[in-house]
């Protein structure tokens, strides 16, 4: 057959090029990177598979059981096999009876070894997962409320104060969701709500103390002007009420709610609140019982003439959800001539008794009354910067100090109400109790021991962190 010319059409490609040498290394050329690059194209597509998988092991604890399944096929495909040189050995000459029975001996080990990775590996991934999945379901039965201002123009010294803790813990008397049974009387009879209690609980950031300020309801303050609150959707209004001279400390939550009380405090205290912790005193008691009871102390018998007999005996009582109620809201005992402050002292009691009994191993190492707390006490709570890991921090605290490291103080008063019936604060004492707490130096009534006689000790400078303190009467 005569050659085909240079251009005939048989002989040259689809795109219509001449069939030569350098052509058909060329096209191999490109093959070969169309083959580098869907190859690249399916590795980008399996790691961006990878990442899908790791956001939703992040977003839902149930992918765990994913990872777990993962991690068994891993081990068993990495578990040591029967040693080769082991296997060459008995290969050489016929096995006898003991060799074998060896033989599946150490097969079966393998297996077991296998086996039991396998398991510990799961239950490790499992109860990660499990743990993970526990603490978020806690931290979202919190009910949260806008609360804090930590950039407030209020804050001293607010580089001073990195790494304190300060829960600022409101209780509010409404009646609102109350029972008969609970023996508060109903929003029908006290609408609104009106804070009950009110108490800085301050952790420095070395965590080598616990002071807890608590301030008298009827403190004579100057209301700054406050959006309106509705206790009932715990929802803040674009209605503002209005600045007031003179007024009870209590009604800043009435009127303003929980980013009003936190104002005012921080006025007074110019301490930065990083915790808001809202209780409500009719849900209070189911928190008591879910530990089954808290041991306070009294030195007198609890016999108020409103809500009668609340505790009958003095000395270490355990008392029930019922009684703990009346207790912190007792306000006209027998013998009790303080009346408001003789409460607080109780409710400051109270309350350390409650968090160290929470972090007791009776309740941390019991599911169903650890559960049984938290779901009582997000069913009675609300705040700010409030969660699972925030309330072990405040436990914690309590639990592992001594009693002289825990101070129980409140906010000095002249001790006598004025003409308009409120309690009158001593501005000279509380800012010394305050830049103690601040700057983390001993409060101002602690006295250090005297240095021995034989040597000599330097007074310490402001500066030098306390490393604890003692208990503080009341003002």
């Amino acid at each position: 057959m005569p050659p085909r010319a240079e251009l005939d059409p048989l002989t040259m490609t689809d795109q219509m090029e001449a069939i030569d040498d350098a052509t058909a290394v060329r096209h191999k050329i490109d093959n070969t990177l169309a083959r580098f690059s869907a190859a690249h194209d399916e590795m980008n597509a399996e790691e961006d598979e990878r990442k899908k998988r790791r956001e939703r092991l992040a977003a839902r604890p149930a992918a765990f059981l994913d990872q777990t399944r993962t991690a068994l096929q891993r081990v068993i495909a990495t578990s040591p096999e029967p040693d080769a040189a082991t296997r060459a050995e008995a290969d050489k000459a016929p096995q006898t009876r003991l060799q074998e029975k060896k033989q599946r001996r150490s097969e079966r080990s393998i297996l077991i070894t296998r086996i039991a990775t396998a398991v510990l590996a799961a239950i490790v991934l499992i109860g990660t997962g499990a743990a993970w999945g526990t603490k978020s379901w806690y931290d979202s039965q919190f009910n949260k409320v806008a609360a804090l201002d930590e950039n407030s123009a209020d804050i001293q010294n607010a580089a001073g104060q990195t790494g304190d803790e300060n829960f600022l813990m409101v209780g509010s008397d409404t009646r609102d969701g109350a029972k008969a049974e609970d023996g508060v009387g109903d929003a029908t009879e006290a609408p609104g709500a009106r804070s009950d209690t009110i108490m800085i609980a301050h952790i420095p950031a070395d965590r080598q103390r616990v002071v807890m300020v608590s301030f008298p309801r009827d403190l004579e303050i100057a209301r700054p002007e406050c959006n309106r609150w509705d206790p009932i959707t715990s929802q803040y209004s674009n209605e503002k009420s209005p600045a007031q001279k003179i007024a009870k400390l209590n009604t800043a939550y009435a009127v303003g709610g929980p980013q009003c009380v936190t104002k005012v405090i921080q006025q007074i205290t110019g301490m930065k609140m990083t915790h808001f912790v809202g209780i409500d005193f009719n849900g209070f008691k189911e928190m008591v019982d879910a530990v089954q009871g808290v041991t306070i102390h009294t030195d007198i018998p609890i016999d108020d003439t409103v809500l009668g007999k609340v505790i009958p005996q003095a000395g270490d009582i355990r008392i029930t959800g019922d009684q703990a109620l009346n207790f912190v809201r007792a306000r006209h005992v027998k013998g009790d001539i303080t009346s408001d402050y003789g409460r607080i002292k109780r409710q400051q009691e109270f309350i350390g008794s409650l968090l160290k009994a929470v972090m007791s191993k009776e309740v941390m190492l019991n599911a169903g009354k650890i559960t049984g707390f938290v779901t009582a006490f997000a069913k009675a709570t609300f705040g700010d910067n409030l969660g699972v890991d925030q309330m072990l921090t405040l436990a914690q605290s309590m639990r592992g100090l001594s009693a002289e490291k825990i101070n129980f103080l409140t906010v000095p008063t002249t001790g006598n109400s004025n003409a308009r019936g409120n309690e009158v604060l001593v501005p000279s004492k509380a800012t010394g109790i305050f830049r103690a707490l601040i700057e983390n130096v001993a409060l101002p009534d602690d006295k250090a021991a005297a240095p021995p006689a034989s040597t000599s000790a330097a007074a310490p400078s402001s500066s030098t962190k306390s490393t604890g303190s003692k208990k503080t009467s009341t003002g």
